[in-house]
């Protein structure tokens, strides 16, 4: 008794009869395996089909039925398979068009517009509210003044520069005002060490 040959669970089944299914890697026979392949591949797309223009437009179930008869073609367009008004749009391959660039290396002020920068004597102003109040009230003057003629920017900057300036000098005068009285009335009640 012999034992036939045990067969491998993974594998395909093979087909009644011991013929194998012909391999889609191989051309058919009675085909040269150097012949030009077929006309038409499977996976090509219908031939009344571009393969490169969009596809045919639907057309739209909500269209007035009643203007037109079933497969007549709109007025405005052109019957399909003429050229006409429709211009598609860039195909695969082409560069879509950009703005122009502007050279480098050009010099000046920012394309803002002329003196549209911030005042440095406002920015200042700001800054020495804080660091030495007095200063920052003068600093703050003197932007005012140049805004005025100069149409920067930082009108703000220079009215808060005197605001604080002003708060800090007045806050400043006031312990001043408050230490020199406090040594006065101290040092007046007549007893000496």
């Amino acid at each position: 008794m012999t034992n036939p040959p045990p067969s491998d669970p993974s594998g395909p089944p093979e087909p009644p009869g011991g013929e194998q299914p012909p391999s889609p890697y191989e051309p058919p026979p009675g085909q040269s395996p150097y012949a030009p392949p077929p006309d038409r591949s499977p996976y090509a797309p219908p031939p009344e089909r571009s393969p490169y223009g969009p596809p045919p437009p639907e057309p739209s179930p909500y269209a007035g039925q009643g203007d037109q008869p079933p497969g007549a073609t709109p007025p405005d367009q052109p019957p399909f398979g003429q050229t006409g008004g429709y211009h598609p749009g860039p195909q695969w391959g082409q560069q879509p068009s950009y703005a122009p660039q502007t050279p480098y290396g050009q010099y000046g002020p920012a394309p803002g517009g002329p003196g549209r920068g911030t005042n440095v004597l406002a920015i200042l102003s700001l800054v020495f509210a804080f660091v030495f109040a007095p200063a920052g009230i003068v600093l703050g003057h003197l932007a005012k003044r140049q805004l005025r003629t100069s149409g920067e920017e930082g009108d703000q900057l220079a009215t808060w520069g005197l605001i604080l300036g002003y708060v800090f000098t007045a806050l400043g005068l006031l312990v001043c005002c408050g230490w020199i009285a406090l040594v006065v009335f101290a040092g007046g009640d007549g007893t000496n060490y």
